[in-house]
């Protein structure tokens, strides 16, 4: 029978030499990746538990084909026939790493899912604290807008409303207002030219308008917030999870067919 000249015994070599590269390579990463640096809260632990998995399991094709490098190189040789003066342990050794990427792989798959859940489930704690401080704040605010409101309705609060107004836009005008408080001064004209124009024209309405308007901007945000969750944690988080169980399962079916043939 006639032997392919592809199937050489340097390219035997060849594969196997590049095979070991990838796994050894691979697995002094993921040792460094496995040495955690100073963590002092649980929080901290389980985000560099995420960050760690992320790039593990997105190096988890290296060493996935290094084996297979490692498996063809064995096949070639032993097709020309110089495998049997090569001990079986130089390629069972090959089959011992795969299983146990694969149970690695398995059990970082588990650990992700359940950290993603709680990623998740923080986030979504988050927002919901911020938009209950944001609407405790404009229920503050609101009431003080129809305090002045209310007040404004006196002719003589109004006139002294006005003239203060006057004096600070005078002082504006003629730089008497320091540089740093120059925008807190207009930001401030601003309010009561509105509150004076809004006491005018419809002042029993004006903080309900004021409310309604900021609660749906806080709404918006809240949504905008739950969005960022979706394509920041789950998306990421189920990606990698799904591909962490793939490779527990390439791993571990080269693992267990490997065994098989070369105990046959």
């Amino acid at each position: 029978m006639k032997i392919n000249p592809v199937y050489t015994p340097f390219t035997a070599l060849a594969l196997k030499f590049v095979g070991v590269i990838m796994i050894v390579s691979s697995l002094l990463d993921y040792i460094s990746l496995a040495i955690p640096p100073k963590i002092d809260s649980s929080n901290a632990l389980r985000e560099w538990m995420w960050v760690t998995t992320t790039q593990v399991v997105n190096q988890g094709i290296v060493p996935l084909v290094g084996i297979a490098f490692m498996v063809v190189g064995y096949w070639i040789a032993n097709s020309i026939g110089t495998s049997s003066r090569e001990p079986k342990s130089h390629i069972s050794w090959t089959f011992v790493i795969s299983i146990v990427l694969g149970v690695v792989f398995l059990i970082l798959a588990l650990l992700h899912t359940s950290n993603t859940f709680d990623r998740a489930a923080k986030a979504n704690e988050r927002i919901k604290e911020q938009a209950t401080q944001l609407e405790s704040q404009l229920e503050q605010q609101s009431q003080q807008i129809d305090t002045v409101i209310q007040q404004l309705k006196d002719p003589e609060k109004r006139t002294q409303t006005e003239q203060e107004l006057q004096r600070l836009e005078e002082a504006i005008q003629q730089g008497k207002i320091p540089a740093n408080q120059l925008a807190q001064a207009q930001a401030q004209v601003q309010i009561i030219k509105n509150l004076l124009e809004v006491s005018q024209q419809n002042p029993d309405a004006a903080p309900n308008e004021f409310k309604e308007k900021n609660l749906n901007k806080i709404l918006s945000e809240k949504k905008e917030a739950e969005a960022q969750i979706i394509n920041q944690v789950w998306k990421p988080g189920i990606k990698t999870i799904i591909n962490s169980f793939l490779l527990a399962i390439g791993y571990s079916a080269i693992s267990l067919m490997g065994w098989r043939s070369v105990k046959s």
